[in-house]
């Protein structure tokens, strides 16, 4: 159990290190928006530090994704669904 949940944390921080990598963000943004250190933003997505849902919600806020999409999906499915909502959009401005 203790493994399986390691895993699935491991899971959601590498989705929340791959968004905001393809957002261009870097990880002195997401922790000035976090109101953290660089160094303590960085221990979350390695999974070093328990993530709080709080702080889920905070991420998934500043790198516009939804906190299911970073629990279900992998990074690969969030991003093309991403990559397809921004061509909509700039196809209809």
């Amino acid at each position: 159990m203790e493994n399986l949940l390691a895993l699935k944390m491991k899971h959601i921080a590498g989705n929340i290190r791959k968004i905001r990598e393809y957002r261009d963000y870097t990880q002195d943004y997401l922790a000035a928006k976090l109101k953290i250190s660089q160094n303590a933003y960085s221990k979350i997505e390695l999974g070093y530090s328990k993530l709080t849902l709080e702080r889920l919600f905070q991420i998934a806020s500043v790198i516009d994704v939804d906190v299911t999409q970073l629990l279900t999906l992998e990074h690969k499915e969030i991003i093309k669904n991403l990559s397809e909502t921004e061509e909509l959009v700039a196809v209809h401005r």
